[in-house]
């Protein structure tokens, strides 16, 4: 039997692709937000393809406050877009 492969939705182009092809964007518990680059740290996450496109359209569109429940500061998304590239 073939293992099932995980799926998540981007939320910024809202296609379903294959987990480890995303970018996890995690909200600790101590409110602090960050990219998962394990993808198994604790706390709500939010998938985002890996570019700075689906960033940009994931804030356009709020799907990344509504994903992680909160609002993200502009240093935060700054670094994120380094971080893309």
């Amino acid at each position: 039997m073939q293992k099932k492969i995980p799926m998540r939705k981007c939320v910024g182009c809202g296609e379903m692709k294959e987990k480890k092809e995303l970018i996890r964007v995690l909200k600790t518990p101590e409110d602090e937000i960050l990219l998962d680059t394990t993808g198994r740290a604790n706390g709500r996450g939010a998938y985002i393809c890996n570019n700075a496109d689906c960033l940009k359209k994931a804030v356009k569109n709020k799907g990344l406050e509504r994903s992680l429940k909160s609002h993200i500061p502009a240093e935060v998304l700054e670094r994120m877009e380094k971080e893309l590239g």
